[in-house]
């Protein structure tokens, strides 16, 4: 009797685990600015995919045994075509996440530190790392993890200039700098920027575009007062 052949086609793989983006607003911004800010960076390359909060099954589904999953806070993916995608299942994709980060929270920490780094490192994670936005979970409030071999290494991360906690990450040439003002931020060392989100982005060129025309506007006024004096320097009535 021939056996029935299960396919990713004759399986339902739910989009969603049913549990919030994130616990708090503490968690949801520094997602959002690092989902944003890295897709922007990004944005010229069709073989990159930033995600976040998708469900990545990492095992499928068989007769009896349910598919196995995890949802980064974010993932990026260096090899994998930009498309938009329901969920991501590694069996029908290129390669597993590149670089992984999550948010530490009340509900999730433990998992975080205990449970997820080795899901990550057996899926073949490249780095793994941490954030901590309130600073009760994790000491220090930023953690990498870089693979090596079977399993983790830590990433080194200091406390550098201006208090700044830094970490490098290989895989994205990008730091993740914690500031002291509580600012999480990807910093790009060949350019020395700091990321901005796309919102970020529009609001910059937006200001520079308002001193643009605030400058034109004095230079016209400058050039208008200077073109007055020289029309009253000819006037023959002009006492000299």
């Amino acid at each position: 009797m021939a056996r029935a052949v299960v396919t990713s086609e004759s399986i339902d793989y739910p989009s969603s685990d049913g549990l919030p983006m994130a616990e708090s607003e503490f968690q949801f911004w520094p997602i959002l600015y690092a989902g944003s800010a890295l897709a922007h960076h990004y944005r010229a390359r069709d073989d990159v995919y930033v995600v976040g909060n998708l469900l990545l099954y990492y095992e499928p589904a068989t007769p009896g045994q349910p598919a196995k999953s995890v949802s980064p806070d974010l993932m990026v993916v260096i090899g994998a075509p930009k498309h938009l995608r329901p969920s991501y299942l590694l069996w029908e994709e290129p390669k597993a996440p590149d670089f992984v980060l999550e948010m530490a929270s009340r509900s999730t920490h433990r998992s975080d530190r205990q449970d997820k780094p080795g899901v990550y490192a057996r899926i073949g994670v490249s780095e793994y790392w941490l954030y901590d936005p309130v600073g009760e979970y994790l000491e220090p409030r930023l953690q990498g993890l870089r693979l090596q071999g079977d399993g983790y290494e830590p990433i080194p991360v200091a406390v550098g200039e201006h208090g700044v906690l830094t970490g490098l990450s290989e895989v994205l040439g990008l730091e993740l700098r914690l500031y002291p003002d509580d600012r999480f931020r990807f910093h790009d060392p060949l350019s020395g920027q700091d990321l901005r989100s796309l919102d970020e982005e529009v609001q910059a060129r937006e200001e520079a575009e308002a001193a643009r025309q605030a400058l034109e506007t004095q230079l016209r006024d400058l050039q208008r007062r200077l073109d007055d004096r020289a029309q009253a320097a000819d006037d023959p009535r002009h006492e000299r």
